[in-house]
């Protein structure tokens, strides 16, 4: 799956990923390889994935979440850390 993670000043990542977990504003949901569409809102709290090097995660204040043909486009309103 390709993840691309973005803030309103710049791209923070963007690459391909076997797995994503997400703070999704109902409660934290996990996105796995030709997962049905969504669109979810989401809470502050970490957004971790994993790519060939391992596993990454970030603290995202908030965003917005879209998963469609295996595209995974974050915009979060800002990345703490």
């Amino acid at each position: 799956m390709h993840l691309e993670i973005v803030t309103p000043d710049k791209k923070v990542f963007q690459g391909e990923v076997t797995e994503a977990s997400f703070p999704g504003a109902g409660g934290a949901f996990q996105v796995l390889n030709n997962h049905a569409p969504i669109v979810s809102a989401l809470a502050k709290g970490t957004v971790s994935f994993a790519t060939a090097e391992g596993k990454q995660s970030m603290i995202v204040d908030g965003g917005v979440v879209e998963v469609k043909d295996n595209v995974i486009v974050l915009l979060a309103e800002k990345v703490v850390a």
